[in-house]
């Protein structure tokens, strides 16, 4: 029979996974949040020793309560802040004065002239704008426009139309 000590030592890597096996109600909820289930079961899959199927039946029991208890602990946090959401967004439950629970027209509403964009432009030259900022930027016709080479196409019923 394979008996692997390190399974059952207080420090060992698979302590806690044994004790949830055995001792369920001695789990504490650090211990749980503490576990790497997916390095546990690898741990269990191929582990340093040999174990027995039994241990390793055990083991895999002990996983599978602390994944049990991980989802109970999710489930109720879950179900607490849904309850909170759902107190917080109570319809009819509003902490304002009953003077101030309508917005002003003049905070909700934008007013019909924007004096912001009547500001003058600035007077430039025809000849600043053309010789400064396009030429930078500006390419030749030939070099942006691909040729078409219409001397070897031959149209049928040609008129001379052009």
């Amino acid at each position: 029979m394979f008996y692997a000590h390190f399974v059952l030592s207080k420090k060992g890597p698979l302590a806690k996974i044994w004790l949830a096996a055995h001792w369920d109600k001695k789990l504490t909820k650090a211990h749980v949040f503490e576990t790497n289930i997916e390095g546990s079961v690898e741990a269990i899959i191929q582990p340093k020793a040999k174990l027995a199927l039994r241990t390793s039946g055990h083991l895999l029991l002990g996983v599978v309560r602390i994944y049990s208890r991980k989802a109970k602990y999710l489930l109720a946090d879950c179900n607490e802040a849904f309850v909170k959401i759902k107190m917080a967004f109570r319809p009819g439950m509003v902490d304002l004065p009953e003077e101030n629970r309508e917005a002003a027209l003049s905070a909700i509403t934008l007013p019909e002239a924007f004096h912001e964009f009547d500001t003058a432009m600035a007077d430039l030259s025809e000849l600043e704008v053309q010789s400064h900022q396009f030429a930078v930027n500006q390419s030749r016709p030939e070099e942006i426009t691909m040729r078409e080479d219409l001397g070897s196409i031959t149209l049928i019923g040609d008129d001379g139309f052009g």
